[in-house]
C-alpha cells in the first residue's frame, strides 16, 4: 500500500473517532442533529480554549472525559460478569 493511501486511511480513521465521540456524548440527540448547533459549540470550547481560562477548561474536561471512559470501561466488566 502507498504512503497516501495509508496516511488517508489514518486520518480517515481518526475523523470517525472523532465523530464517534460526538454520538457518544449524545451531541447529535441532544440537537437533533443541528449541525450549525453542533458546529456552534465547538466554535465555543475553541474560543475557550484560547482565552485565559483555556487551561482551566482543558484540565477540567480532562477529567470529566477520563470519569466517564472509566465508569465506561467498569459498566463493560460488570455486563461480562453478568
Amino acid at each position: 500500500m502507498r504512503t497516501w493511501q495509508v496516511e488517508r486511511r489514518q486520518r480517515t480513521r481518526h475523523l470517525i473517532e472523532l465523530g464517534g465521540l460526538v454520538v457518544k456524548a449524545g451531541i447529535v440527540e441532544l440537537t437533533n442533529d443541528d449541525r450549525a448547533i453542533i458546529y456552534g459549540a465547538l466554535l465555543w470550547i475553541a474560543d475557550k480554549l484560547q482565552s485565559h481560562e483555556g487551561q482551566r477548561a482543558l484540565d477540567l474536561w480532562a477529567a470529566k472525559g477520563k470519569q466517564a471512559f472509566d465508569a465506561e470501561r467498569r459498566e463493560e466488566r460488570m455486563g461480562r460478569r453478568t
